[in-house]
C-alpha cells in the first residue's frame, strides 16, 4: 500500500518508516520538524529513510494534509506535541497540534473515505491516569488522583478507604480513563476521534496506547521527553538523574522495535478494526531499577538525586496487561529490558546532547505546578 505517517521524522515514526518500507509499503512523511524535537533543522534528520517521500508540513494545515494524503491507502497518525509537564502550561498549544490537528487530518480522510483503507493512531497509557489496582480482598479498584494533602506529607501510594495500601496490577484497556493532564487529555482525543470518524465512515481505525517507550533516536536533548532517554543525558553531562518522589513509582518500558510490530500487526488484521489496545510488555519496572541499570550501562557511578517532590498531573503505578492484543494480533513482545537498554545506551554514547532539565524544571516552578 501507499501509507502516510504524520510525525515520521520523530523517534516512533522514523522507525515506523522503515518497517513499512521493508514490508514493501511505499510510504510518505508528513512532519514539520518541530523544533524542540529537531533543534533548528530545515532538513529531515539523517536517519530518515531516504526511500521515503518526505513533505515538511504541519498536521494542522489543511491544505499540507491534502497533499500528504494524495494517493494514500493508509494513514499512520504519530504526530503529536508530546510531554505531561509543559503540556500544563502549554495548553493551547497542545490542544491546537494534537486535537485540533487530528480533526484537520480525519476531515480530510473523511473526504477521500473510498481510497483509504485502515487509519491507525498513536495513543497513550498516559489516559488511564492511575492504572488499576486491588484492595486486600482482591476488589478491583480504579483509584482517584492523590489528594495533595497527602502528597504534602510524601504519602506516595494510593491507599483504601481504611488506610490500607492499594497493590498495583495489570492495567487492561477496559479500565476507566480518568486523564491527568492536558496531554492525557488531547491524547484521549486522538483515540477517540479516529474510532468516531472511522465507524461513521466505514473506515477501519485502530489505537494504540503505547506505554514508555524508549530506544535509539529519541530526543535526548528535550526534556519532556521519555524517563530513560532524560535519564540518560543527565548521566552523559555527568549530573545526578533527578528523580521525583521516592522513585518507587513503576511504569512499563516497551522498545519500539515492538511498537513499531505492534503497529504492522494491527495495520494487517482485520480482527483490530474499531480496537484500542495496549502495546507494552506486562513488565512493572520503578523508576529507581531503570536509574540503577542506566548507571550500569554507562558505566557512571551517579546515585540518583531522590528529591521527594511531585509535579501537577503525575501518577504513582501504571502497567499493562497485554493480553488482548495477544489474542488478537499475536503480538508477543520480543525484546527484554536489558537487551533493549543495553542497545540504547550504546546508541546515546554516539550523541551529542543538552541536559535542559533544570530549566524545564524551573519553568514547572515559576507556574506553581512542581511542589
Amino acid at each position: 500500500m501507499r501509507v502516510l505517517v504524520t510525525g515520521g521524522a520523530g523517534f516512533i515514526g522514523s522507525h515506523l518508516v522503515d518497517a513499512l518500507l521493508n514490508a514493501g509499503h511505499e510510504v510518505r512523511v508528513l512532519d514539520n520538524l518541530c523544533p524542540q524535537v529537531h533543534g533548528d533543522a530545515s532538513e529531515p534528520p539523517s536517519y530518515l529513510s531516504p526511500h521515503a517521500e518526505f513533505l515538511r508540513g504541519d498536521v494542522r494545515n489543511p491544505d499540507a494534509v491534502a497533499k500528504a494524503l494524495d494517493g494514500v491507502e493508509a494513514v499512520f497518525h504519530e504526530a503529536a506535541a508530546v510531554g505531561v509537564g509543559q503540556s500544563m502550561y502549554e495548553i493551547d498549544h497542545y490542544v491546537s497540534v494534537n486535537s485540533y490537528g487530528a480533526g484537520v487530518l480525519l476531515q480530510a480522510v473523511a473526504e477521500r473515505r473510498d481510497r483509504i483503507r485502515k487509519i491507525l493512531v498513536a495513543s497513550s497509557m498516559s489516559i488511564y491516569g492511575e492504572g488499576a489496582y486491588v484492595s486486600h480482598d482482591g476488589g478491583l479498584v480504579e483509584p482517584l488522583p492523590r489528594p495533595a494533602a497527602q502528597l504534602e506529607v510524601h504519602d506516595w501510594e494510593l491507599h483504601e478507604g481504611d488506610g490500607a495500601v492499594l497493590s498495583p496490577v495489570p492495567t487492561p484497556e477496559t479500565k476507566r480513563l480518568m486523564p491527568t493532564s492536558v496531554y492525557a487529555v488531547t491524547k484521549r482525543d486522538h483515540e477517540e476521534l479516529f474510532l468516531v470518524a472511522g465507524a461513521a465512515y466505514d473506515i477501519p481505525a485502530v489505537a494504540l496506547r503505547y506505554f514508555n517507550t524508549y530506544g535509539p533516536r529519541q530526543a535526548l536533548s528535550n526534556p519532556y521527553t521519555g524517563a530513560l532517554a532524560i535519564f540518560s543525558s543527565q548521566m552523559m553531562h555527568g549530573h545526578r538523574p533527578l528523580v521525583f518522589e521516592d522513585g518507587r513509582q513503576s511504569r512499563d518500558f516497551v522498545h519500539v522495535s515492538d511498537v513499531v510490530r505492534a503497529n504492522l500487526l494491527a495495520l494487517d488484521s482485520d480482527a483490530a478494526a474499531g480496537k484500542v489496545y495496549n502495546v507494552a510488555t506486562g513488565r512493572a519496572v520503578t523508576v529507581l531499577d531503570i536509574v540503577k541499570i542506566l548507571a550500569k550501562q554507562l558505566g557512571r557511578d551517579l546515585p540518583p538525586d531522590i528529591v521527594n517532590r511531585y509535579r501537577a498531573g503525575d501518577i504513582r503505578h501504571c502497567f499493562a496487561d497485554i493480553s488482548q492484543i495477544e489474542m488478537d494480533l499475536g503480538y508477543r513482545p520480543q525484546v527484554t529490558l536489558e537487551d533493549g537498554i543495553h542497545e540504547t545506551m550504546t546508541w546515546v554514547q554516539t550523541q551529542t546532547s543538552e541536559d535542559r532539565i533544570r530549566s524545564a524544571l524551573e519553568e514547572l516552578e515559576r507556574r506553581t505546578l512542581m511542589h
